[in-house]
């Protein structure tokens, strides 16, 4: 299912808009399928650029990314758990070294629970959210990476060094509790 531009442009200036608060958008979120993006404040990972909202000058895009339950990604994936969410592994990577998150092995690499608790706290405190139900998100989601190339979606970034950064920090979250 395809849809005009006009639509697709309309769900890029969701993306755009005013980012929320994590607790703002539990209130909020539908269970609905969409896509989403997440903001942070210059302070936070500052080595990482990104297209800066334009009502909100003082946040800068992260990552974009596509959901079948927006309501479900957000707020029991990517506020809970590092084992199904890129965003918290590659949160986690950039953070080790200054948070010390640690992690175990179980069917894979995970934060041990008081780090994911701490991750999703500094989530909450640091970022910021934005997000528009579309009804075939993976049919968008590569052209919004394209358009707004958030640093921590790295098959969108072009700069290499960047992607680079980013890649190794997922490399040392993996291998910090290999088996």
């Amino acid at each position: 299912m395809t849809q005009p531009d006009s639509f697709i442009d309309h769900v890029y200036e969701l993306l755009a808009g005013p980012p929320v608060s994590t607790d703002t958008a539990a209130g909020t979120l539908s269970r609905s399928p969409g896509v989403y993006a997440w903001w942070a404040f210059p302070t936070v990972l500052p080595q990482l650029p990104g297209l800066t909202n334009d009502h909100d000058r003082h946040l800068r895009l992260l990552y974009v990314g596509q959901a079948s339950n927006l309501r479900g990604r957000i707020l029991k994936t990517h506020l809970r758990r590092s084992g199904n969410s890129a965003l918290r592994r590659s949160l986690a990577g950039l953070l080790m070294p200054s948070e010390g998150y640690r992690t175990v092995w179980k069917d894979g690499v995970v934060l041990v629970p008081e780090d994911e608790l701490r991750l999703t706290a500094w989530m909450r405190n640091s970022l910021r959210l934005t997000w528009a139900e579309y009804p075939e998100p993976e049919e968008v989601e590569s052209d919004l990476v394209e358009r707004f190339e958030p640093s921590l979606n790295i098959h969108g970034v072009h700069d290499s060094d960047i992607r680079a950064m980013v890649v190794a920090a997922k490399d040392r979250f993996e291998a910090s509790a290999r088996p």
